[in-house]
């Protein structure tokens, strides 16, 4: 039985999301509330910012994030690349995946998991190959294993094959230790640009998955 099949995978995971994004939510709301005031006086209104993603089974929901880029428009009318667009603030919640909590609410709200496969662009749904298109057999995550592996300075192609690995082990003690490596990779600050942009690099439907393993 594929981990995501399991009794964890099915119902324990779900608990888990439940018991520790309320947890989150409430230990870190002060913190949410300044990060909010000082978005609206740096980067202004919004302050969120809504994307809308596949998550599981391609089911489509809005995620939610802080906004760490600005609105700013050519002479064409047309926004400004996001190397220009980026504010320092912008950069220095990046940097400490602080843009990531509004996520909180998503797994809340059962849209998310804290631990699963980024949620990428609706987009991509067409440029997957049927083995990549696996990772929407179980909820994005706020976290997951490709992100301890690499995080935005992995290959699409590593990414993938991360992502497949950890949908056929789903299991309690990996989520576990993939919370534990995330907040041990967000305190280094591990991985969080890729090496061309400021964002990640569009997913083009080149890549083709590789072997992952579990220690690699």
């Amino acid at each position: 039985m594929a981990g995501h099949q399991s009794i964890y995978g099915r119902f324990g995971k779900r608990c888990l999301d439940i018991v520790l994004a309320s947890t989150a939510l409430i230990v870190l709301s002060p913190l949410l509330l300044v990060l909010w005031l000082i978005g609206h006086v740096a980067i202004g209104r919004p302050v969120l910012f809504r994307q809308t993603r596949p998550g599981r089974d391609d089911v489509l929901f809005d995620l939610i994030k802080f906004r760490s880029m600005n609105n700013r428009r050519g002479q064409d009318g047309e926004l400004l690349p996001d190397r220009v667009r980026m504010t320092a603030y912008g950069r220095f919640l990046r940097a400490t995946s602080l843009d990531e909590l509004p996520e909180l609410w998503n797994v809340l709200r059962g849209d998310m998991s804290l631990v699963g496969p980024r949620p990428l662009l609706e987009r991509y749904l067409s440029r997957y190959t049927p083995e990549q298109r696996r990772r929407h057999q179980v909820l994005p995550g706020l976290t997951g294993w490709a992100q301890v592996h690499g995080r935005n300075m992995a290959s699409w192609a590593d990414r993938f094959s991360y992502d497949i690995w950890y949908i056929d082990h789903v299991s309690l003690g990996l989520d576990l230790r993939i919370i534990a490596m995330t907040i041990v990779y967000v305190i280094r600050r591990v991985g969080i640009h890729s090496a061309e942009s400021e964002t990640v690099p569009e997913f083009m439907g080149e890549a083709q998955p590789h072997s992952a393993k579990a220690d690699s």
